[in-house]
């Protein structure tokens, strides 16, 4: 029990209810009273309490959840604590008729005590019948205990920012309800209790068969959640990514600004409107909506990258470039930056600069085919051939199936030989390249090429006798 309970506090803030609701039952079941549980089973309480040092401790070391729940966020204790007012009388209300089923509420709040006062008054009644009943008819005292403890750790102050409702909070407290109603009912009407079980486990049997549909994909999830809790600013956004993976751009543009319109100053929100107005060849709208993502959060590298990517389609290398390399200093090990920023640089002419990012870029990640195609036509326009050709070949290796690679560094080793004819090792390299694509006959004849220009090139000599010899 005592090792159920300490695993149980490393998985969740709820489980701080467990040690007393043990002892609980204990005394009003087992033992009697107080006195004689903790006589009989004083080691079991003593551990079970002892499980609370780890809970505080990882409560401790996790500070606000990464701001998504505990003190001084933006929503007051007092706030939460009204808004739960209403939440807890909802999740009761689902457990009688559960519809319609919120998967996110988002961060709806009640700030005023006038707004709250009628859920305020349904759970005072409640925790009074609680308090009666445990005088009264200790099972009822002890469900309604239960139901208001579990519930209190993310339902009474302590504020969790992103989802002040959920209804997945319910589904330990509905234990509860469900052990009240169900004895309830067969103690009310006896033997013909089970035709209405029956008929209650049918309805709603078929009421969880269509939830379910919802949940066939994220598509169909946050489309349902949004309908049905419009003002849900992550539903807006989650339903505008769902609407992006499916390749509806324009749909999930509309949802983006409704959750901009929602919540201005949320930077993602804003970064992802940017890609999907980008993805429409938008890019002046993209770029207004990545600065000012870019305002909210200065130290996103993804955002520098995505305004320097909008801006460089739009014609704006220069600034382009600056975005780069605020990017690469904020993250410097990231292989694809360096490419991109190479081929701006590429663009703008600095070809000695771009070689330098591409090769940053293949040192970082080695296997990274396309950094090392960028480098090699770099290597290849700056009549760096024979350097050229081994990351061609380290293309090929990482993507057989990607010959075409090779097709650029024919056009390139061609262009040097229109340049200077008498260059052996474009020959040689071109010949080597032309074998690789299965272009015998013209390899052969670069490699004799090769020879005459320099006939101490053993290389070529063996490779020409191994084709001979394979024609």
């Amino acid at each position: 029990s005592v090792t159920a309970c300490l695993l149980g506090m490393g998985t969740k803030e709820v489980m701080v209810s467990a040690p007393p609701m043990v002892l609980l039952y204990d005394c009003m079941f087992v033992a009697g009273g107080f006195r004689e549980a903790w006589k009989r089973r004083w080691r079991l309480y003593a551990g079970l309490a002892a499980t609370w040092i780890l809970l505080g401790w990882l409560v401790a070391s996790a500070s606000t959840r990464g701001g998504s729940a505990g003190f001084g966020g933006e929503t007051s204790s007092w706030v939460y604590a009204l808004t739960q007012c209403r939440a807890v009388v909802r999740y009761l209300k689902l457990t009688v008729w559960p519809c319609p089923l919120v998967f996110d509420y988002g961060e709806t709040t009640i700030k005023h005590m006038g707004q709250a006062l009628p859920y305020a008054l349904v759970l005072a009644a409640l925790a009074a019948g609680t308090i009666i009943a445990l005088w009264r008819r200790r099972p009822v005292g002890f469900l309604g205990l239960w139901f208001f403890a579990i519930l209190a750790p993310s339902s009474s102050v302590v504020p969790v920012m992103f989802q002040t409702m959920a209804e997945h909070r319910m589904y330990l407290p509905l234990a509860a309800v469900v052990a009240l109603a169900v004895p309830g009912l067969y103690a009310w009407i006896g033997r013909w209790s089970l035709p209405a079980f029956v008929v209650l486990a049918l309805g709603l049997g078929f009421l969880t068969y269509r939830r379910n549909e919802d949940y066939r994909s994220n598509l169909a999830l946050w489309s349902d959640t949004a309908a049905k809790c419009p003002d849900s600013f992550s539903a807006q956004c989650n339903l505008a990514l769902a609407l992006m993976n499916a390749d509806r751009v324009p749909e999930a543009i509309r949802h983006y600004e409704e959750a901009i319109r929602l919540r201005p100053d949320f930077a993602p929100a804003r970064s992802n409107l940017g890609m999907a107005l980008a993805g429409l060849g938008k890019f002046t709208d993209a770029i207004q909506q990545y600065r000012e993502a870019l305002r909210l959060d200065p130290n996103s590298a993804e955002l520098r990258i995505n305004l320097a990517v909008a801006l460089f389609s739009a014609g704006n290398a220069q600034e382009a470039i600056g975005h780069f390399e605020a990017a690469i200093r904020l993250q410097p090990d990231n292989a694809m930056t360096h490419n991109d920023l190479g081929t701006v640089l590429a663009s703008v002419g600095r070809s000695a600069d771009a070689i330098q990012q591409y090769q940053e870029a293949v040192r970082l990640q080695p296997d990274y085919a396309a950094a090392h195609n960028s480098l090699a036509k770099a290597l290849a326009r700056a009549g760096r051939v024979e350097e050229a050709i081994p990351h061609y070949e380290q293309v090929l290796r990482i993507q057989p199936d990607n010959a075409g690679r090779f097709e650029d560094a024919i056009a390139h080793f061609q262009q040097a030989l229109r340049i200077d004819p008498n260059l052996a090792e474009a020959h040689y390299n071109l010949a080597i390249t032309l074998e690789k694509v299965g272009r015998a006959p013209e390899a052969i004849e670069h490699y004799q090429q090769a020879l005459k220009l320099r006939p101490d090139l053993t290389a070529a000599r063996n490779a020409l006798a191994r084709l001979h010899g394979s024609q």
